[in-house]
Protein backbone atom coordinates (compact mmCIF):
# COMPACT_ATOMS: atom_id res chain seq x y z
CA UNK A 1 0.00 0.00 0.00
CA UNK A 2 1.18 3.89 -0.74
CA UNK A 3 -0.31 7.11 -0.34
CA UNK A 4 -0.91 9.38 -2.74
CA UNK A 5 0.38 13.33 -2.74
CA UNK A 6 -0.59 15.68 -5.12
CA UNK A 7 0.84 19.35 -4.35
CA UNK A 8 0.03 22.32 -6.72
CA UNK A 9 -0.59 20.01 -9.78
CA UNK A 10 -2.03 21.67 -12.70
CA UNK A 11 -2.78 20.20 -16.03
CA UNK A 12 -2.93 21.97 -19.30
CA UNK A 13 -4.76 20.71 -22.66
CA UNK A 14 -4.73 22.38 -25.64
CA UNK A 15 -3.95 25.84 -24.08
CA UNK A 16 -6.95 25.14 -21.92
CA UNK A 17 -6.28 24.24 -17.93
CA UNK A 18 -8.07 21.33 -17.21
CA UNK A 19 -6.72 20.69 -13.44
CA UNK A 20 -5.23 24.20 -11.49
CA UNK A 21 -3.27 24.45 -8.65
CA UNK A 22 -4.57 21.17 -6.84
CA UNK A 23 -3.45 19.77 -3.12
CA UNK A 24 -4.86 16.41 -2.48
CA UNK A 25 -3.21 13.90 -0.20
CA UNK A 26 -4.73 10.01 -0.58
CA UNK A 27 -4.22 7.93 2.43
CA UNK A 28 -2.19 4.81 2.02
CA UNK A 29 -5.25 2.25 2.20
CA UNK A 30 -8.26 4.75 1.74
CA UNK A 31 -10.77 4.05 -0.98
CA UNK A 32 -11.01 7.69 -2.26
CA UNK A 33 -13.66 8.62 -5.18
CA UNK A 34 -12.89 11.95 -7.23
CA UNK A 35 -16.90 12.64 -7.97
CA UNK A 36 -18.20 15.78 -10.54
CA UNK A 37 -19.74 15.84 -13.69
CA UNK A 38 -18.84 15.18 -17.31
CA UNK A 39 -15.90 17.78 -18.13
CA UNK A 40 -14.36 18.59 -14.30
CA UNK A 41 -11.26 16.98 -15.27
CA UNK A 42 -11.88 13.71 -12.42
CA UNK A 43 -10.73 11.32 -15.81
CA UNK A 44 -8.01 13.78 -16.94
CA UNK A 45 -6.85 13.98 -13.38
CA UNK A 46 -6.70 10.21 -12.97
CA UNK A 47 -4.96 9.35 -16.02
CA UNK A 48 -2.08 11.69 -14.80
CA UNK A 49 -1.42 9.95 -11.68
CA UNK A 50 -1.23 7.25 -14.13
CA UNK A 51 1.25 8.77 -15.83
CA UNK A 52 -0.48 8.66 -19.05
CA UNK A 53 -0.94 12.33 -19.16
CA UNK A 54 1.47 14.95 -18.26
CA UNK A 55 1.29 17.82 -15.85
CA UNK A 56 2.00 21.06 -16.61
CA UNK A 57 2.81 21.87 -13.02
CA UNK A 58 3.28 20.94 -9.42
CA UNK A 59 4.40 17.38 -7.94
CA UNK A 60 2.99 14.11 -8.09
CA UNK A 61 4.41 11.22 -5.44
CA UNK A 62 3.15 7.63 -5.18
CA UNK A 63 4.34 6.19 -1.82
CA UNK A 64 7.05 8.97 -1.05
CA UNK A 65 9.05 8.65 -4.30
CA UNK A 66 8.74 11.57 -6.81
CA UNK A 67 6.79 10.56 -9.93
CA UNK A 68 8.22 12.94 -12.25
CA UNK A 69 9.46 11.57 -15.66
CA UNK A 70 8.84 7.56 -14.14
CA UNK A 71 7.22 5.81 -16.62
CA UNK A 72 3.86 4.10 -16.31
CA UNK A 73 5.00 0.90 -15.60
CA UNK A 74 6.98 1.92 -13.15
CA UNK A 75 4.67 3.31 -10.57
CA UNK A 76 3.48 0.76 -9.01
CA UNK A 77 -0.02 1.18 -10.32
CA UNK A 78 -2.93 -1.15 -11.50
CA UNK A 79 -5.49 0.74 -13.37
CA UNK A 80 -9.22 -0.76 -14.50
CA UNK A 81 -10.64 1.34 -17.76
CA UNK A 82 -14.08 2.50 -18.75
CA UNK A 83 -13.86 0.04 -21.52
CA UNK A 84 -12.71 -3.61 -20.80
CA UNK A 85 -9.73 -3.12 -23.03
CA UNK A 86 -9.19 -7.34 -23.47
CA UNK A 87 -7.59 -8.86 -25.61
CA UNK A 88 -10.34 -11.00 -28.02
CA UNK A 89 -8.18 -13.70 -29.19
CA UNK A 90 -7.21 -14.72 -25.32
CA UNK A 91 -8.69 -16.87 -22.77
CA UNK A 92 -9.83 -14.83 -19.50
CA UNK A 93 -6.27 -16.68 -17.83
CA UNK A 94 -3.93 -15.10 -20.44
CA UNK A 95 -5.80 -11.84 -20.19
CA UNK A 96 -5.45 -11.49 -16.84
CA UNK A 97 -1.41 -12.92 -16.77
CA UNK A 98 -0.76 -11.12 -20.18
CA UNK A 99 1.38 -7.92 -18.23
CA UNK A 100 3.24 -10.38 -15.87
CA UNK A 101 4.03 -12.28 -18.64
CA UNK A 102 5.29 -9.31 -20.60
CA UNK A 103 7.25 -8.12 -17.40
CA UNK A 104 8.91 -11.87 -17.20
CA UNK A 105 7.52 -13.53 -14.01
CA UNK A 106 8.02 -17.01 -13.25
CA UNK A 107 5.03 -19.55 -14.61
CA UNK A 108 4.43 -20.61 -10.54
CA UNK A 109 4.68 -17.22 -9.75
CA UNK A 110 1.69 -15.80 -12.08
CA UNK A 111 -0.15 -19.49 -11.82
CA UNK A 112 -0.37 -18.45 -8.13
CA UNK A 113 -1.57 -14.81 -8.62
CA UNK A 114 -4.06 -15.65 -11.24
CA UNK A 115 -5.71 -17.92 -9.27
CA UNK A 116 -5.50 -15.97 -6.08
CA UNK A 117 -7.24 -13.42 -7.71
CA UNK A 118 -9.90 -15.28 -10.00
CA UNK A 119 -11.05 -17.10 -6.62
CA UNK A 120 -11.47 -13.53 -5.29
CA UNK A 121 -13.89 -12.56 -8.27
CA UNK A 122 -15.59 -15.43 -8.99
CA UNK A 123 -13.65 -16.51 -12.23
CA UNK A 124 -12.08 -19.68 -11.78
CA UNK A 125 -14.86 -21.41 -14.22
CA UNK A 126 -14.21 -18.55 -16.94
CA UNK A 127 -10.39 -18.81 -16.98
CA UNK A 128 -10.53 -20.93 -20.66
CA UNK A 129 -13.11 -18.78 -21.81
CA UNK A 130 -12.74 -16.11 -24.20
CA UNK A 131 -13.86 -12.32 -23.92
CA UNK A 132 -16.81 -13.17 -26.45
CA UNK A 133 -18.43 -15.95 -24.31
CA UNK A 134 -18.64 -13.48 -20.96
CA UNK A 135 -21.54 -11.36 -20.13
CA UNK A 136 -20.47 -7.20 -19.05
CA UNK A 137 -20.42 -7.95 -15.59
CA UNK A 138 -17.75 -11.25 -15.82
CA UNK A 139 -15.93 -9.03 -18.55
CA UNK A 140 -15.13 -6.03 -16.09
CA UNK A 141 -14.26 -8.49 -13.52
CA UNK A 142 -11.30 -10.02 -15.59
CA UNK A 143 -10.56 -6.12 -16.26
CA UNK A 144 -10.40 -5.32 -12.51
CA UNK A 145 -8.65 -9.09 -12.02
CA UNK A 146 -5.71 -7.92 -14.72
CA UNK A 147 -4.97 -4.58 -12.57
CA UNK A 148 -5.62 -7.08 -9.41
CA UNK A 149 -2.76 -9.53 -9.94
CA UNK A 150 -0.11 -6.76 -10.65
CA UNK A 151 -0.05 -6.92 -6.78
CA UNK A 152 0.05 -2.96 -7.33
CA UNK A 153 0.52 0.00 -4.19
CA UNK A 154 -2.27 1.69 -6.16
CA UNK A 155 -5.48 0.75 -8.04
CA UNK A 156 -6.87 3.21 -10.26
CA UNK A 157 -9.99 2.99 -11.11
CA UNK A 158 -11.83 4.97 -14.37
CA UNK A 159 -15.69 4.76 -14.14
CA UNK A 160 -15.48 0.90 -14.58
CA UNK A 161 -19.31 0.25 -14.03
CA UNK A 162 -20.40 2.92 -16.71
CA UNK A 163 -20.92 0.34 -19.62
CA UNK A 164 -22.70 -1.86 -17.06
CA UNK A 165 -26.54 -1.83 -16.65
CA UNK A 166 -28.22 -1.31 -12.92
CA UNK A 167 -28.44 -4.01 -11.44
CA UNK A 168 -24.61 -5.43 -12.35
CA UNK A 169 -23.51 -1.98 -11.24
CA UNK A 170 -25.16 -2.75 -7.77
CA UNK A 171 -23.69 -6.20 -7.45
CA UNK A 172 -19.97 -5.28 -8.91
CA UNK A 173 -20.01 -1.68 -6.42
CA UNK A 174 -20.93 -4.33 -3.84
CA UNK A 175 -17.75 -6.64 -4.75
CA UNK A 176 -15.69 -3.69 -5.40
CA UNK A 177 -16.20 -2.40 -1.76
CA UNK A 178 -15.63 -6.25 -0.13
CA UNK A 179 -12.51 -6.38 -2.49
CA UNK A 180 -10.97 -3.15 -0.65
CA UNK A 181 -12.15 -4.29 2.74
CA UNK A 182 -9.84 -7.56 1.87
CA UNK A 183 -7.23 -5.97 0.47
CA UNK A 184 -6.63 -3.07 1.93
CA UNK A 185 -5.38 -1.15 -1.03
CA UNK A 186 -5.02 2.38 -1.49
CA UNK A 187 -7.75 2.57 -4.41
CA UNK A 188 -8.55 6.00 -6.16
CA UNK A 189 -12.24 5.65 -8.00
CA UNK A 190 -13.77 8.22 -10.99
CA UNK A 191 -17.54 8.33 -10.94
CA UNK A 192 -20.50 10.71 -11.80
CA UNK A 193 -22.65 8.98 -9.98
CA UNK A 194 -23.02 9.71 -6.88
CA UNK A 195 -24.80 6.60 -5.75
CA UNK A 196 -21.31 4.77 -6.15
CA UNK A 197 -19.71 7.71 -4.52
CA UNK A 198 -21.32 7.63 -1.54
CA UNK A 199 -21.60 3.74 -0.96
CA UNK A 200 -17.89 2.65 -2.26
CA UNK A 201 -15.98 5.81 -0.58
CA UNK A 202 -13.86 6.48 2.56
CA UNK A 203 -13.36 10.08 1.38
CA UNK A 204 -15.17 11.47 -1.22
CA UNK A 205 -13.41 14.76 -3.27
CA UNK A 206 -16.02 16.52 -5.04
CA UNK A 207 -14.92 18.58 -8.45
CA UNK A 208 -16.30 21.23 -10.34
CA UNK A 209 -14.00 23.16 -13.09
CA UNK A 210 -10.94 21.87 -12.55
CA UNK A 211 -10.77 22.52 -9.11
CA UNK A 212 -11.78 20.94 -6.04
CA UNK A 213 -14.94 21.95 -3.95
CA UNK A 214 -14.97 20.16 -1.09
CA UNK A 215 -13.16 16.95 0.36
CA UNK A 216 -15.21 14.65 3.36
CA UNK A 217 -16.07 11.34 4.26
CA UNK A 218 -19.96 10.61 2.45
CA UNK A 219 -21.46 11.54 5.72
CA UNK A 220 -19.53 15.16 5.68
CA UNK A 221 -20.55 16.05 1.72
CA UNK A 222 -24.18 15.30 2.42
CA UNK A 223 -25.70 16.21 5.42
CA UNK A 224 -22.64 19.37 5.61
CA UNK A 225 -22.18 20.75 1.70
CA UNK A 226 -19.76 23.29 1.71
CA UNK A 227 -21.22 25.23 -1.42
CA UNK A 228 -24.56 25.42 -3.55
CA UNK A 229 -22.73 23.14 -6.16
CA UNK A 230 -22.14 20.70 -3.74
CA UNK A 231 -25.67 20.84 -2.23
CA UNK A 232 -27.05 20.13 -5.52
CA UNK A 233 -25.18 17.91 -7.00
CA UNK A 234 -25.48 15.06 -4.10
CA UNK A 235 -28.75 13.87 -3.32
CA UNK A 236 -31.50 12.18 -5.30
CA UNK A 237 -34.31 13.75 -5.35
CA UNK A 238 -31.66 16.93 -5.18
CA UNK A 239 -31.89 19.08 -1.95
CA UNK A 240 -34.55 21.93 -1.99
CA UNK A 241 -33.39 25.09 -2.17
CA UNK A 242 -35.40 28.24 -0.93
CA UNK A 243 -33.99 32.24 -1.98
CA UNK A 244 -34.76 33.99 0.62
CA UNK A 245 -33.85 36.39 3.53
CA UNK A 246 -32.12 35.78 7.26
CA UNK A 247 -33.45 38.28 9.16
CA UNK A 248 -31.08 38.83 11.99
CA UNK A 249 -33.36 37.94 14.71
CA UNK A 250 -32.31 33.95 14.09
CA UNK A 251 -35.22 33.67 11.69
CA UNK A 252 -34.98 32.81 7.55
CA UNK A 253 -37.47 34.28 5.76
CA UNK A 254 -38.83 33.34 2.00
CA UNK A 255 -42.91 34.03 2.62
CA UNK A 256 -44.77 32.66 2.69
CA UNK A 257 -41.92 30.50 4.70
CA UNK A 258 -41.02 31.44 7.74
CA UNK A 259 -38.31 29.14 9.59
CA UNK A 260 -36.91 29.98 13.05
CA UNK A 261 -33.23 28.54 12.95
CA UNK A 262 -31.88 26.64 16.09
CA UNK A 263 -28.42 26.51 17.62
CA UNK A 264 -25.21 27.94 15.16
CA UNK A 265 -27.94 28.39 12.79
CA UNK A 266 -29.74 30.87 14.94
CA UNK A 267 -26.65 32.40 16.09
CA UNK A 268 -24.93 33.08 12.62
CA UNK A 269 -28.15 34.77 11.56
CA UNK A 270 -28.36 36.94 14.24
CA UNK A 271 -24.09 37.87 14.16
CA UNK A 272 -23.73 38.50 10.63
CA UNK A 273 -27.16 40.32 10.43
CA UNK A 274 -29.67 40.96 7.84
CA UNK A 275 -28.72 39.78 3.99
CA UNK A 276 -29.54 37.42 1.07
CA UNK A 277 -29.37 33.85 1.54
CA UNK A 278 -30.59 30.03 -0.32
CA UNK A 279 -31.77 27.91 2.41
CA UNK A 280 -30.96 24.27 1.81
CA UNK A 281 -33.29 21.59 2.90
CA UNK A 282 -33.39 17.49 1.72
CA UNK A 283 -36.06 15.78 1.03
CA UNK A 284 -36.19 13.52 3.67
CA UNK A 285 -36.31 16.42 6.08
CA UNK A 286 -39.24 17.99 4.79
CA UNK A 287 -42.42 16.13 6.55
CA UNK A 288 -45.75 16.02 5.66
CA UNK A 289 -47.78 15.82 8.94
CA UNK A 290 -51.01 17.01 10.06
CA UNK A 291 -51.27 20.19 12.45
CA UNK A 292 -47.67 21.31 10.85
CA UNK A 293 -47.65 24.99 10.74
CA UNK A 294 -46.44 25.02 6.80
CA UNK A 295 -49.06 24.19 3.93
CA UNK A 296 -48.54 23.28 0.15
CA UNK A 297 -50.43 21.74 -2.71
CA UNK A 298 -49.30 18.47 -4.08
CA UNK A 299 -48.33 19.17 -7.60
CA UNK A 300 -46.77 15.32 -8.40
CA UNK A 301 -46.36 12.41 -6.51
CA UNK A 302 -43.38 9.98 -7.95
CA UNK A 303 -44.07 6.33 -6.29
CA UNK A 304 -40.82 4.73 -5.73
CA UNK A 305 -41.85 1.31 -4.33
CA UNK A 306 -40.98 1.13 -0.70
CA UNK A 307 -41.56 5.22 0.15
CA UNK A 308 -43.08 7.76 -2.51
CA UNK A 309 -41.44 11.49 -3.53
CA UNK A 310 -44.08 14.29 -2.97
CA UNK A 311 -43.64 17.67 -4.70
CA UNK A 312 -45.37 20.54 -2.75
CA UNK A 313 -46.25 23.67 -3.84
CA UNK A 314 -45.97 26.61 -1.24
CA UNK A 315 -46.63 29.97 -2.86
CA UNK A 316 -43.49 30.25 -5.31
CA UNK A 317 -41.14 27.65 -3.88
CA UNK A 318 -41.36 23.93 -5.08
CA UNK A 319 -40.28 21.86 -2.35
CA UNK A 320 -40.00 17.63 -2.91
CA UNK A 321 -40.85 15.32 0.56
CA UNK A 322 -39.90 12.15 1.27
CA UNK A 323 -42.73 10.29 2.61
CA UNK A 324 -42.86 6.24 3.76
CA UNK A 325 -46.70 6.17 4.30
CA UNK A 326 -50.01 8.08 3.41
CA UNK A 327 -51.96 8.22 -0.39
CA UNK A 328 -51.73 11.73 -2.13
CA UNK A 329 -52.74 13.13 -4.94
CA UNK A 330 -52.54 16.07 -7.32
CA UNK A 331 -54.21 19.03 -6.13
CA UNK A 332 -54.27 18.04 -2.09
CA UNK A 333 -53.89 20.36 0.53
CA UNK A 334 -51.33 19.46 3.05
CA UNK A 335 -49.81 20.67 6.11
CA UNK A 336 -46.09 20.08 6.20
CA UNK A 337 -42.89 21.12 8.59
CA UNK A 338 -39.41 21.46 7.73
CA UNK A 339 -36.67 20.06 9.93
CA UNK A 340 -34.86 23.30 10.92
CA UNK A 341 -32.48 21.27 12.89
CA UNK A 342 -30.89 19.80 9.50
CA UNK A 343 -31.31 22.48 7.29
CA UNK A 344 -28.01 24.08 5.32
CA UNK A 345 -27.39 28.18 4.70
CA UNK A 346 -25.95 29.72 2.02
CA UNK A 347 -25.04 33.03 1.06
CA UNK A 348 -26.46 33.98 -2.21
CA UNK A 349 -23.60 35.73 -3.81
CA UNK A 350 -20.77 33.30 -3.32
CA UNK A 351 -23.02 30.35 -2.84
CA UNK A 352 -21.13 29.26 0.35
CA UNK A 353 -22.12 27.64 2.90
CA UNK A 354 -22.80 30.26 6.23
CA UNK A 355 -22.41 27.56 8.75
CA UNK A 356 -18.68 27.03 7.61
CA UNK A 357 -17.22 26.25 10.88
CA UNK A 358 -19.33 23.06 10.84
CA UNK A 359 -18.20 22.72 6.84
CA UNK A 360 -15.24 20.53 5.17
CA UNK A 361 -13.67 23.08 2.90
CA UNK A 362 -11.50 21.89 0.18
CA UNK A 363 -8.01 23.09 0.73
CA UNK A 364 -8.27 22.74 4.67
CA UNK A 365 -6.38 20.45 6.41
CA UNK A 366 -8.43 17.11 6.80
CA UNK A 367 -7.18 17.16 2.73
CA UNK A 368 -3.79 16.68 4.22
Amino acid sequence: MSNVELNQFSITLAKNQVIQNLDLSVRQGEFLVLLGPSGCGKSTLLHSIAGLIEPSGGTLTIGGRDMAGVDPSERGIGMVFQSYALYPTMTVEKNMSFGLRIAGLPKAEIARRVERVAGMLQLKELLKRKPAELSGGQRQRVAIGRALVREASVFLFDEPLSNLDAKLRTELRRELKLLHQTLRSTMIYVTHDQVEAMTLATRIVVMQGGRVQQIGTPTEVYERPANLFVAGFLGTPAMNFIDGQLNGAGQFDAAPLTLQLPGAAQAQARTGGARAAVLGVRPEHVHIASGASLSGTVSLVEPMGNHQVVWLQCGPHLLSAISQEGSYVSGQQVAFAIDASRVSLFDRASGDNLQAGQVSQAGLADAA
